[in-house]
C-alpha cells in the first residue's frame, strides 16, 4: 500500500513541471497561429513557471512553511547559486567585450583571412569562433547575420544555405563556449568542471565540424572576393585570453573576472571610458536576469520533484524505454536516454538552456545509475539541446535569420547541416566508445 502511495506521489510531483512545459508550449503555439513574431519568446519563462510553482505547493500536501523551506532549499542549492553567479559574470564579460568592439574585430579578422574559394566554410568558422568567444548563438547571429546576408546578395549564394551556415557555426560555439549559458547549466547540473566538459565535447564537436567544413567546401560556388573593414587585433585578445585560462583549469570565477578586466583594458586603448565600463557590466548582469530567475525557480521546483520521488520515477521510465538497448549495453542505453530526454525537452520549450536546466536532474540520475561520467553526461546534454535548438523552425535562431535573410525559418533550420551531422557524430561516439563514457 505504501509503495502504491509513493508511486502516486512521484507521478503527481511531475505535474508542476508538465504544467510549465504545457503553458510555455501552448502559449507559443497559440501566438504562432496568430502570426506573432517570435511567438515562443513572448511569454517570459520566469512568469510561465509561476503557476507551476503554485501547483507544486498544492501537490506537496505539507504545511505551507515546510513547502516554503523545500522550495528555498532547492532554489538556494549551491549548484544553483553558483550557476547564477557564473551567468552574471559571463553576461558582464560578453557585454564589455562587445561594447569595446571585440565582436566586430573578430568578424572582420576572420573575413580578412578567408580565401574566396572557401567562403561558406570560412563563414562557418567565423561564426564558430565568434560564438565560442561570446558564448551566445543569438549574439553571434545578430552580429554576423547582416554581413552574411550582404555577402549572399553580392555572391549569389543561396540565402538558405548561407543562413544555415551561420546558424551551424553559431550552434558550434554555443555548445562549446565556456561562458555559454548552456555550458554553465550543463556542468553545474551534472557536477563537473568546465574544462573537463570542454575537452569531452571537443571529441564529438571537432569531427562534426570537419565533416561540415568538407560539405560546405563542396557547396561553395565560384570564388568571390569580399570587402572587410579595418579592425584592431588587440580587441580580439580578450576572447582568446579567457579560453586559454579556462582550458588551463583556472577557477571559472577567476577566468571570467579576469576576462572582464582584460577586455576593459583592451578597450581603454580604443577610447573606451570607465563610466561606460560600469554601465556595460551592469547591462551584462541585466541581460542574464531571465535565465537567473528561471534557474532559481527550476531549482525550487526540482526539489519538490526530488523529495517526492519524481526524479527516480522519471529515470526509471526512461530506462524502461531503453530496456532493449540495455540488454546489450547499459551505458549506451542510458546515454541515449539522456539524449532523448533533452531533445524532447527542447522540442517543447524551444530554449536550449532552459531544456538543460529542466532535464539536468533526471540526466544526472541516469548518469549515476549507468556509471556514466559527469563530463560525458554534461556534454551530451549540451550537444543534443543545441542539436534540437539549431534545427527548430520556431527557435529564436531560425526566426532571427529568417527575418534577416527574408526567407522562411523552415529553410534556415533545414540547412543547418552541422546540427544534423553533430547528432549523428554524437550517437556514433556513444555506440563506438561505450566503455569510455
Amino acid at each position: 500500500m505504501q509503495a502504491s502511495v509513493n508511486k502516486v506521489a512521484a507521478k503527481l510531483s511531475l505535474l508542476p513541471l508538465l504544467t510549465f512545459v504545457a503553458l510555455f508550449l501552448g502559449a507559443g503555439l497559440y501566438l504562432q497561429s496568430q502570426g506573432v513574431d517570435y511567438a515562443f519568446y513572448q511569454l517570459p519563462a520566469p512568469v510561465a513557471i509561476l503557476p507551476a510553482i503554485v501547483i507544486a505547493f498544492w501537490v506537496n500536501r505539507k504545511p505551507i512553511n515546510d513547502s516554503v523551506d523545500t522550495f528555498i532549499k532547492g532554489a538556494g542549492h549551491s549548484n544553483i547559486i553558483t550557476m547564477c553567479l557564473i551567468y552574471l559574470l559571463a553576461g558582464a564579460f560578453s557585454a564589455v567585450a562587445g561594447a569595446t568592439g571585440g565582436v566586430d574585430a573578430v568578424v572582420n579578422a576572420g573575413l580578412s583571412l578567408i580565401p574566396p574559394s572557401m567562403l561558406l566554410p570560412g563563414l562557418f568558422l567565423i561564426a564558430a569562433v565568434v560564438s565560442t568567444a561570446m558564448g551566445t548563438s543569438m549574439g553571434t547571429i545578430g552580429a554576423i547575420g547582416p554581413i552574411a546576408y550582404a555577402v549572399s546578395l553580392k555572391t549569389g549564394i543561396d540565402p538558405a544555405l548561407m543562413a544555415g551556415t551561420i546558424v551551424s557555426g553559431a550552434m558550434f560555439g554555443d555548445n562549446l563556449s565556456i561562458i555559454s549559458d548552456t555550458t554553465i547549466a550543463a556542468t553545474r547540473t551534472q557536477g563537473c568542471e568546465m574544462k573537463d566538459k570542454f575537452k569531452e565535447n571537443l571529441k564529438i564537436a571537432i569531427p562534426a565540424a570537419i565533416l561540415t567544413i568538407a560539405l560546405l567546401t563542396f557547396l561553395t560556388p565560384e570564388p568571390q572576393a569580399v570587402e572587410t573593414k579595418d579592425f584592431d587585433w588587440l580587441l580580439v585578445l580578450p576572447y582568446a585570453f579567457i579560453l586559454v585560462l579556462a582550458v588551463a583549469g583556472l577557477n571559472v570565477f577567476v577566468v571570467l573576472f579576469s576576462g572582464i578586466i582584460f577586455a576593459a583594458a583592451m578597450g581603454f586603448t580604443a577610447n573606451y571610458e570607465i563610466g561606460s565600463f560600469a554601465k556595460d557590466v551592469y547591462k551584462g548582469f541585466s541581460d542574464m536576469q531571465e535565465i537567473f530567475l528561471l534557474s532559481m525557480f527550476i531549482g525550487g521546483l526540482s526539489e519538490f520533484i526530488r523529495v517526492n520521488g519524481g526524479l527516480d520515477y522519471l529515470a526509471h521510465k526512461i530506462q524502461g524505454l531503453t530496456a532493449f538497448i540495455a540488454k546489450f549495453h547499459r551505458k549506451v542505453a542510458d546515454q541515449l536516454g539522456i539524449a532523448a530526454l533533452v531533445l524532447t525537452s527542447n522540442l517543447c520549450i524551444a530554449n536550449n538552456t532552459v531544456s538543460i536546466i529542466v532535464a539536468g536532474p533526471v540526466a544526472k540520475k541516469l548518469a549515476e545509475d549507468g556509471k556514466i561520467s559527469a563530463k560525458r553526461s554534461a556534454s551530451l546534454l549540451d550537444i543534443f539541446a543545441c542539436v534540437m535548438q539549431g534545427s527548430l523552425p520556431y527557435g529564436a535562431q531560425a526566426l532571427l535569420l529568417g527575418a534577416t535573410f527574408k526567407i522562411s525559418p523552415w529553410d534556415v533550420s533545414t540547412s543547418s547541416f552541422y546540427c544534423f551531422i553533430l547528432a549523428f557524430t554524437a550517437i556514433a561516439v556513444i555506440c563506438l566508445r561505450r566503455n569510455k563514457a
